[in-house]
C-alpha cells in the first residue's frame, strides 16, 4: 500500500514528509517512480518507468542483427566439392584462389579486375568454396594455370563478438536463477521473493461468500457470528474489558465446509481475507517459512480489521518432536515463529486468526492453549436437515423436473459431507445435459449418488457367465439376508454391473434416518448382512469365492472392534483394549495387553463370525427358493429396484 505524502504547513522549519531520512526516502522515491506500481503526483496519476531485462535483450539481439548484416557483406560463395573446383581451376573459370585454414575460396575475378568497391558487377556466382584435402598436386596445377594464390590466417573474433562470447553464458544463467527463484517465490519479484508470503488477499467483502451460502453447520455459524460481530463493533467488547479469541480453528472431516465457513466470515465482516495454506509456508530454504509468517502478520497489522486463515494448518503446526527421527528444523522453526507473532499482537487490533485442519489430534499443544487457538468449532458432517438445506444451494442455478424430491435425495446420501452433495448435484446436471434433458430428474440424481457411493459403471468390463451368474447369487444373498433381518436398512437398489475398481456388483442401502450410535444387535445386524452373499454362494454352489474378501475383511474388523474398543465381548465386557499404531502406516503398533489377551480376540472374533455365518447360511437355505427367484430376475434385467425386490422377497419368502 502507497501512503500518501502528507501536506506541508507554512511557517514549519521542515517539511512533514522531511521530518526524518526515512520519510525523506520515500518522498524521492514516489516522486521519481523508483518503487513498483502508480503513484501520485502534482498531475495526477504517473506510471512507473522501470527497467526490464528483456529491453537489454531485445536491443542486444538488435546489435546481433546489425554485426551479421555487416559481416554478410562479402562476395556470395557456393560450395562445390573438391573434383569440381580443380575443374574450374583447369577450366580457367577459377582466377584467384585463397588458401584458408580449413578450405579453398576460388574467385572469378583476378586482383586486377577488383572495382573500386571490390565487387565485380557481373551476373553469376562471384566465388566458389571446397574443403581443404592434402593434395600434393594442388599447387603446382595453380602455378600451370596461372591462377594467382595466397592464404590467409584465421580470422580475429571482434571485440563485439569477444564480449558476447562472455555475455550469453551470464545473461543465461541469470535468465535461469531468475526463472527459479520466481517459481519458488510465487510471484517473481526479485531475486528473493521467495522470502514474503503467498497469501491470497481478497479485498473488503470480495469473497463472494455469506452466512446464507453456508448451509448444514449452523452451531458453527452461531459461534462465529461473534467474530463478526466483533470485527464489526469492536467496542462492543472493549468498553467493558472483554477480549475476542485471537484464534479460532475449524475442526472437521474433509469437505465439511471449514474454508468456506472463514470467507462468510470475512464476506459478512466486510473486512480483507488473507488466505494462506499451510504448505505455502514450507520452502527448501532454512528460515523461509518464519520469513514468511513475519511477512504474513506485518501485513495484516497495516490492513487490520482484517482475517487470516490459514488453510491444513497442520502442515506446519504438527507436535514437535526431538531432534532425532521425524525432527524437521524448517517445520519447528516456522511453528515456532508463528506461535511468537500470535503472542506479540494485541486481540484487540482486528486481526482475527481463523486455521482449518482434519487432523486436531496431531497439532502442537501449544497452538492450543489459551490465548492462542483457545477456541474449536466443529465443522461436522451434515445431518438429514443439513443435507437438505445444502441441496437448496446448490440446486438453486438448476433448472429441476417435477419429480425431483430433495427430502429423498437428502435421505439416500446419508454420512455425505457438503462437498460430496455439490458434486452430486453437478453430476446430476451433467447427466441431464448428456441425456439431452432440458431439467435434471429425481433419475439423474440417485445415479449420482450412486457413481459417487460405488464408482463409475464399467459395462466394458464382460464377466463370463459362470462369474455373471455367481455374482448375481452373491448380491442377492446381501440383500435377501438384510430382508430376513429385523432391523436391516431396506434395499435400495441391487445391480450386478461392475462400478469402480473392483466391484463386480453391489446392493445399495439407504437409512431411513441418521444413526449416531448403533446398538451391541444392530452391529450384528451389519455383521449377517456383510456374511449373506458368501452364504449364498456356499447354498447355491456348494463352496466360495474371492468376491467375498472385502465382506468377510470388513466384518472381521467391525467383530474386532466390538471386542477391543466396545466392550462387547463376554471376558472383557466393559472393557477397552487400546492399540496404539506406529511405525510406517501403522505396522508393528504396540498393545496395552498380553499375548494371551491378544490370542482370546483372535478366537472370539473367529468364533463370533463363524457363528453369524452359520446362522445366515441357515436363513438362506430356508430362503432357497426365493434366492433363485430374485437372482433369476437379476440375471435377466442386471438391475433390481428396491420395491421390485421387496414384491419378489414377499412372494417366496418363508415366514
Amino acid at each position: 500500500m502507497n501512503k500518501g505524502i502528507r501536506p506541508t504547513t507554512k511557517g514549519n522549519v521542515m517539511n512533514n514528509e522531511h521530518k526524518n531520512d526515512k520519510d525523506w526516502k520515500e518522498s524521492l522515491k514516489k516522486r521519481m517512480n523508483i518503487e513498483p506500481g502508480i503513484h501520485t503526483g502534482d498531475k495526477g496519476p504517473q506510471k512507473k518507468y522501470t527497467f526490464s531485462f528483456w529491453y537489454f535483450f531485445i536491443i542486444l539481439m538488435a546489435f546481433l542483427a546489425i554485426n551479421s548484416f555487416m559481416v554478410s557483406r562479402q562476395p556470395n560463395i557456393v560450395q562445390i566439392d573438391y573434383n569440381q573446383f580443380k575443374q574450374l581451376v583447369e577450366n580457367r573459370t577459377i582466377k584467384r584462389v585463397n588458401i584458408e585454414t580449413e578450405r579453398y575460396v576460388g574467385y572469378s575475378f583476378s586482383l586486377g579486375q577488383l572495382a573500386t568497391d571490390g565487387i565485380i558487377p557481373d551476373g553469376g556466382a562471384q566465388a566458389f568454396a571446397t574443403y581443404k584435402v592434402e593434395d600434393p598436386s594442388f599447387v603446382p596445377l595453380l602455378d600451370e594455370m596461372n591462377v594467382e594464390y595466397f592464404a590467409t590466417p584465421p580470422p580475429k573474433p571482434g571485440i563485439f563478438s569477444s564480449i558476447l562470447s562472455y555475455l550469453l553464458p551470464f545473461i543465461f544463467i541469470v535468465i535461469l536463477w531468475r526463472i527459479i527463484f520466481s517459481r519458488m517465490g510465487g510471484g517473481g519479484q526479485g531475486v528473493l521473493s521467495f522470502t514474503q508470503n503467498k497469501a491470497k488477499i481478497v479485498a473488503e467483502g470480495d469473497t463472494g461468500i455469506r452466512f446464507a451460502d453456508v448451509a448444514g453447520v449452523d452451531e458453527s455459524k452461531y459461534e462465529l457470528e461473534e467474530v463478526v460481530d466483533f470485527l464489526k463493533n469492536p467496542d462492543k467488547y472493549t468498553e467493558i474489558g472483554g477480549k475476542i479469541p485471537k484464534g479460532v480453528l475449524l475442526v472437521g472431516p474433509p469437505g465439511t465446509g471449514k474454508t468456506l465457513l472463514a470467507k462468510a466470515v470475512a464476506g459478512e465482516a466486510q473486512v480483507p481475507f488473507f488466505r494462506m495454506s499451510g504448505a505455502d509456508f514450507v520452502e527448501m530454504f532454512v528460515g523461509v517459512g518464519a520469513a514468511r509468517v513475519r511477512d504474513l502478520f506485518r501485513q495484516a497489522r497495516e490492513n487490520s480489521p482484517c482475517i487470516i486463515f490459514i488453510d491444513e494448518i497442520d502442515a506446519i503446526g504438527r507436535a514437535r518432536v526431538g531432534a532425532g527421527i521425524g525432527g524437521n528444523d524448517e517445520r519447528e522453526q516456522t511453528l515456532n515463529q508463528l506461535l511468537v507473532e500470535m503472542d506479540g499482537f494485541d486481540s484487540r487490533t482486528g486481526v482475527i486468526i481463523l486455521a482449518a485442519t482434519n487432523r486436531p489430534e496431531i497439532l502442537d499443544q501449544a497452538l492450543l492453549r489459551p490465548g492462542r487457538f483457545d477456541r474449536q468449532v466443529l465443522v461436522d458432517k451434515p445431518d438429514l436437515k443439513g443435507r437438505y438445506e445444502i441441496l437448496k444451494i446448490h440446486t438453486r442455478k438448476i433448472t429441476l423436473s417435477d419429480d425431483v424430491d430433495l427430502n429423498k435425495i437428502a435421505q439416500a446420501s446419508a454420512g455425505l459431507a457438503g462437498a460430496d452433495l455439490a458434486n452430486i448435484a453437478n453430476k446430476a446436471a451433467l447427466m441431464a445435459v448428456r441425456g439431452g434433458r432440458k431439467a435434471v430428474s429425481q433419475a439423474d440424481f440417485e445415479e449420482a449418488i450412486e457413481k459417487s457411493v460405488a464408482g463409475l459403471e464399467r459395462k466394458s468390463r464382460i464377466l463370463n457367465p459362470k462369474e455373471r451368474e455367481r455374482v448375481a447369487y452373491h448380491e442377492a444373498g446381501h440383500a435377501l439376508t438384510a430382508y430376513l433381518t429385523e432391523g436391516a436398512e431396506p434395499v435400495s437398489k441391487i445391480s450386478i454391473i461392475p462400478r469402480g475398481f473392483g466391484a463386480l456388483g453391489y446392493t445399495l442401502q439407504y437409512p431411513t434416518e441418521d444413526r449416531f450410535l448403533l446398538s451391541e444387535s444392530e452391529l450384528m445386524i451389519n455383521i449377517d448382512t456383510l456374511l449373506g452373499g458368501r452364504a449364498a454362494e456356499e447354498v447355491v454352489f456348494g463352496d466360495i469365492s474371492t468376491g467375498a474378501g472385502n465382506d468377510i475383511s470388513r466384518a472381521s474388523d467391525l467383530v474386532r472392534r466390538m471386542i477391543t474398543e466396545f466392550g462387547m465381548s463376554d471376558r472383557y465386557r466393559n472393557i477397552t483394549l487400546p492399540t496404539t499404531q506406529s511405525g510406517i502406516a501403522g505396522v508393528g503398533g504396540s498393545r496395552d495387553y498380553s499375548e494371551k489377551t491378544q490370542e482370546y480376540i483372535d478366537n472370539e472374533t473367529a468364533r463370533i463370525v463363524n457363528e453369524r455365518y452359520e446362522i445366515v447360511k441357515a436363513n438362506l437355505e430356508k430362503n432357497k427358493e426365493a434366492l433363485l427367484t430374485i437372482t433369476s430376475e437379476l440375471l435377466e434385467d442386471e438391475v433390481l429396484s428396491g420395491d421390485r425386490f421387496e414384491e419378489l422377497a414377499k412372494s417366496k419368502v418363508i415366514g
